[in-house]
Parts: C-alpha cells; sequence; structure tokens
C-alpha cells in the first residue's frame, strides 16, 4: 500500500476527504474552510507549501490559472515530476528507497537509520515543553498525520544539533532561526478567521503574475542526496520547496512509521544567503540582506510597526495589498516559531484584522506616523507607571531615587518593582494598538484625531491607574514611610499622566 497522493483520498477537509489534487480543485471552489487534523503550529507550513506547489506546477504546465478539476492539477503536478513516469515522488511510501519518495530524498546507501513510531516524534517540535502537547502518542494515526509531520519538519525545521548532521531549512537566517509568514489573507465574510482557500487562491495568484516559467530545480526531494553534497542555491527555483531531513516512510508490522538519518551538511548550501531565498513572506532587512529572525519575541505591535513602518524591512510581496484587494476586509498574519538554541519557545501567531476601508491605506508615511504617535503616547504613560513605583520604592524619596538608578543591582531592584506593571500596561496597549491606528488613519481631520488621541490616552491612564494600585501594596517601605511614600508616588503618576497629555490640541467644544 503506497499511499498515492495524487490519486488516494488522503486528506481530509471540514467537507471530505481529498486527493493532492482533488485538495488544490476543492480550494479553487472555496469549498475548503478547514482542515480538522492539522495542528496549529501545522498551519503556515501548510499554507506556504500548498501555495508553492500550486504555481510550481502551474508553471511547469505552462497554466497561468487555478485549474477547476482534479486531473487538471493532477495533470499539472505530474508536470513537476516527468522525470518519473510512475509518480514515486508523490507516494508516502516508496519500495525502492534509491529512488524519492513524497517529501523524502532518495537513500544514498550507507547509512545508519534509526526508528520512529510516530509523526508527532517525527514532526519539527524541539522544546522541553513540547508546545504543552505530549509527544509519540499518534499511535493511531492516520497517513495525512504523516504527510504534516514531514512537510512541517522537512520545510521548517532548524539546526537540531548532533555534531553539526541534524541540519535546517535555507529558509531562514541561521540554525536557531525560524521561517517566518507574514502575509495578508481574506477574512471569512462577517468575521475575522482566515478563509483558507480564499487565502490559498490569493497568494497562488499574486505569485503567478510575476513568473515565467521554472528558473532551476523546484521539488528538492526529487534530487539525489550524496553524503556530504548539497544543493547550490543559485541553482534553485525561488519558490523552491526543500527537504532538510533525510527521512523515509515504511510499514512496520502493517501500520505506517518512519526512518531517519543524519547528513555532513545542509541539503542546500546557503549559509551567506542568511534567509534571503526568495521566500515571498519572509521580512527581508534592507542593510543586512537577512531575513527575519524571531528569536524568542512574540508578535508584538512594536516588532510589526519595526517590520511594515520603519523603513528597515523589506514587506514582504504576500503581506502587500493589490488594488483589486482594497475593497474587502483582510487579516494581516503573522507566524512563527520562537526558537533558541537547538529548541522552540513555542509557536507564535497574531491575526490583525484590517478594515476594509484601510487595506489601500495601511502602508505608507501616513500610518507610519500614526503608529510612532500611538507608541510614543505608550511610552510615555508607561514611564509614568514606572517612575511612580520607583519611587514608592525609595520611600518617596526623589534624591535616592536618583542615586539608586546609578547602579546597575539598584537599578535592577527598583526595575524588579516596576515591570510587572508595566508590562500589564504594554499588553494592554498592545491589545489595543492596531484598531487605534485603524481608527486614526480613518479621520480626515486633526481635530478628529486629537478626540481619538485623547481618549486613547484617557484609556491608558485608566489602565495604569489600576496597575498601580494593584503594585503598591506589595512594594515594601517602613511602615513609618509609607504614608509619604504613598502620597508622593501617587502624585508622581498623575504628574506623568498631565505630562503625557502636554502635547495634546484640545478640541473644540472638549473639556479638558
Amino acid at each position: 500500500m503506497a499511499h498515492d497522493l495524487l490519486h488516494d483520498p488522503l486528506i481530509q477537509t471540514d467537507r471530505d476527504w481529498h486527493s493532492l489534487p482533488g485538495l488544490m480543485a476543492a480550494m479553487v471552489r472555496g469549498e475548503v474552510a478547514d482542515f480538522p487534523a492539522l495542528r496549529p503550529h501545522q498551519r503556515p507550513a501548510w499554507h506556504m507549501f500548498l501555495v508553492q506547489l500550486a504555481v510550481l506546477a502551474l508553471d511547469a504546465s505552462g497554466q497561468r490559472e487555478p485549474r477547476q478539476t482534479e486531473d487538471g492539477w493532477r495533470a499539472a503536478l505530474r508536470a513537476l515530476t516527468s522525470d518519473f513516469p510512475d509518480d514515486a515522488p508523490w507516494q508516502l511510501i516508496g519500495e525502492d528507497r534509491s529512488r524519492p519518495a513524497f517529501l523524502q530524498p532518495p537513500d544514498p546507501g550507507g547509512l545508519k537509520w534509526s526508528a520512529v513510531a510516530t509523526p508527532d516524534a517525527l514532526d519539527m517540535l524541539i522544546t522541553s515543553r513540547n508546545h504543552e502537547l505530549k509527544r509519540e502518542i499518534a499511535h493511531q494515526a492516520e497517513a495525512q498525520d504523516w504527510v504534516f509531520a514531514l512537510m512541517s519538519l522537512q520545510t521548517m525545521e532548524g539546526y537540531g544539533g548532533g555534531g553539526g548532521t541534524l541540519n535546517g531549512i535555507a529558509r531562514m537566517n541561521k540554525g536557531n532561526s525560524s521561517r517566518v509568514l507574514l502575509g495578508l489573507a481574506p477574512a471569512r465574510p462577517g468575521s475575522a478567521e482566515i478563509d483558507p482557500s480564499a487565502w490559498w487562491a490569493r497568494d497562488v495568484r499574486r505569485l503567478l503574475a510575476g513568473r515565467e516559467g521554472l528558473a532551476g530545480k523546484a521539488l528538492l526531494w526529487l534530487c539525489p542526496w550524496p553524503e556530504g553534497r548539497s544543493l547550490d542555491l543559485y541553482t534553485l527555483d525561488p519558490l523552491f520547496i526543500e527537504v532538510c531531513r533525510r527521512i523515509r516512510l515504511t510499514l512496520r508490522d502493517g501500520r505506517m512509521a518512519a526512518e531517519r538519518s543524519t547528513s555532513k551538511g545542509p541539503r542546500v548550501a546557503a549559509k551567506e544567503a542568511r534567509g534571503n531565498t526568495g521566500d515571498p513572506w519572509a521580512p527581508i532587512h534592507l542593510t543586512e540582506g537577512k531575513s527575519l529572525t524571531l528569536g524568542e519575541r512574540d508578535w508584538t505591535h512594536e516588532l510589526l510597526v519595526d517590520l511594515l513602518y520603519r523603513g528597515d524591512w523589506q514587506v514582504p510581496l504576500l503581506a502587500q495589498p493589490s488594488q483589486e484587494e482594497e475593497a474587502a476586509p483582510m487579516l494581516l498574519v503573522a507566524e512563527a516559531f520562537s526558537r533558541g538554541n537547538s529548541k522552540t519557545d513555542g509557536f507564535r501567531s497574531r491575526i490583525v484584522p484590517v478594515p476594509k476601508a484601510m487595506v489601500g491605506h495601511m502602508l505608507g508615511a501616513r500610518p507610519r506616523n500614526l503608529a510612532e504617535g500611538i507608541l510614543e503616547d505608550v511610552k510615555a504613560v508607561s514611564g509614568a507607571l514606572s517612575h511612580s513605583l520607583q519611587l514608592a520604592s525609595t520611600e518617596g524619596d526623589p534624591e535616592k531615587l536618583k542615586t539608586e538608578r546609578k547602579g546597575q543591582a539598584s537599578r535592577a531592584k527598583l526595575s524588579k518593582y516596576s515591570a510587572p506593571a508595566c508590562e500589564a500596561l504594554r499588553r494592554e496597549a498592545d491589545r489595543r494598538f492596531f484598531a487605534e491606528l485603524w481608527v486614526r488613519l480613518a479621520e480626515t481631520t486633526d481635530q478628529g484625531i486629537g478626540r481619538l488621541r485623547r481618549s486613547f490616552l484617557d484609556g491608558l491612564a485608566k489602565v495604569a491607574r489600576a496597575e498601580f494600585a494593584a503594585a503598591l501594596p506589595g512594594i515594601p517601605c517602613a511602615t513609618l514611610m509609607r504614608p509619604r511614600a504613598e502620597v508622593r508616588a501617587r502624585r508622581a503618576l498623575e504628574a506623568g499622566l498631565r505630562k503625557a497629555m502636554k502635547d495634546f490640541k484640545q478640541p473644540e467644544g472638549m473639556d479638558v
């Protein structure tokens, strides 16, 4: 039983089970709203894989529009593997290990292989917490679970140690980075949820519009992989689908299982590219020429402002709206693994709704200036909160506070008292940030923007006061000095909040 992805209905959607070409035909028709077996961290990899595969297949078959039928897609996919008339590259289990199978490069021979019992053990999760998921529990796995695990591992994995024998993908800055998806996706009507069919079709059409045929090797699992040999990045099509590990699926006691081995070098020689490989979802630093490394961060509003507006990063093609998309609500999707040294710190995902009236205006100088203004307001309120709590920790003595700020150890102690409250304020500002940006962007008068800014500052001030009140009792202070400390700290907070509004121009008719 080979499990043929071109013919067998191995992939489950909310409507039916499909073969790979059948799935693409269903997505063209807009019939796929969900993949029930797909784990959340696999979503960006699955989307990028399906988009890349569709564009490469249509290009290889000379087509410029997504096919409407399963047979049409089957013919297009076969155009990518014309050297294999038996469709071996589309079989999950290949009888001849010296030939490719789906996402499984040929076995060059002479390797040591180790068994992998379940697809979740094969997947790319490398963390002490396992993303709060148990591993090696999927003993009743379907074939699609192996498909998703293979795809996740082969197109998203980083360096895994092993003395340089567990290498990662080319589409990241370095081995402990991550592949990033930053793009726009159509929203389901009346909701802030992604429409996977419309998202896939949108990205396929955007990428096809800029292509004129294959520009190099496309499906890297087709290529022989002699030990110690890597493929040259510049011989590959920009949308190449890579495989970074040696994996072979097998049948063991009637059940699917896997075997994996190591490699003396990466599949693609791309270290110097630093992740700048033509990935249409990857932000690229304009001066350093490297792709974004999320590191151990999250998709904060500060990071997204940096990527979209500061001018240091090239906004990915698929995160830029087209003229046709300016009349429909969209979602800004940012997803990646938070990776450290041979571990992941969790899957990070953020989806920002973009109102249809704002889609055509979401990039450029005006939203950049408005975003910077919001950041300044948040910084000012946060500074007032931090200063007031630190003043309380020095018994309300401003001279003592100045002195303690000069020493590293004392600065750390001051931060301990103020940081939790400031982080709570930052989280609330993060939650409100883009909604505030869009309403200001929609406003056309200075007076209107002034009203919005005053309302935003009032809201942040309310949060700051609540966090101040919650944190103040936990700050140690001599009993005798506590009344003075609390009065002066509260007075400092209010002074700081008033200062945050010092440039606020009161619109006509508004009470201060």
